[in-house]
């Protein structure tokens, strides 16, 4: 029953907001009663870090799938904007935004385990861009890395960027181009800006 808990909270967290979703909404949508909820969890903060950690694990899974089986390290740059922005991109809830507001502990949590999660995942897609000649052989994969992780970090920091004024889809696209100008050769320039005339309405 956990389980199954805290796959309906995460759903309910991301589309509305871990600030707004209570107890009583996760009961309801499940159709069980509220006390069965805390049969499993001593409270909402402990059911939101369940369920933030879940989705973590989730995403984890399905950037690590695209790195593994994308040849082209612009192409899963791109598809991995995707995933995050299935996470960060309700503008309206922000539950990203909410996180890190009303449960900042939790949000620091997550935070410190994405490098070591996704560190040597990112390393590798600066690798296969070395090797296919998109991207400059000059480059320290391990500094380009950390400092990748650094910016992504700072585009969800809610005073650099308040939600209501930036769009979370339009801020990581800015910053994979950004990124990818300062590291590409100009074979992945090339590359790049005919991605972009192909993706862009």
């Amino acid at each position: 029953m956990d389980k199954e808990i805290i796959a309906s909270a995460s759903a309910l967290f991301l589309q509305y907001g871990y600030k707004a979703v209570t107890m009583d909404d996760i009961a309801e949508h499940m159709r069980i009663s509220k006390k069965t909820i805390y049969l499993c969890f001593n409270d909402k903060t402990a059911l939101v870090r369940y369920s933030v950690l879940h989705v973590f694990e989730t995403v984890k899974d399905k950037i690590i799938n695209v790195e593994t089986t994308t040849k082209n390290p612009i192409d899963a740059l791109y598809e991995i904007k995707k995933i995050a922005v299935q996470v960060l991109g309700n503008k309206d809830k922000s539950p990203q935004y909410q996180l890190q507001k009303y449960y900042p502990a939790i949000y620091t949590e997550v935070r410190e385990k994405e490098l070591s999660a996704f560190g040597d995942t990112f390393k590798m897609n600066l690798t296969k861009g070395i090797e296919s000649g998109l991207f400059r052989n000059d480059i320290d994969p391990d500094f380009i890395m950390r400092i990748y992780f650094n910016g992504f970090r700072g585009l969800r920091d809610i005073e650099l960027f308040p939600p209501a004024k930036y769009d979370i889809d339009l801020l990581i696209g800015k910053y994979i181009d950004y990124h990818l100008r300062a590291i590409a050769t100009t074979k992945g320039i090339k590359y790049l800006e005919e991605y972009q005339q192909k993706t862009t309405p």
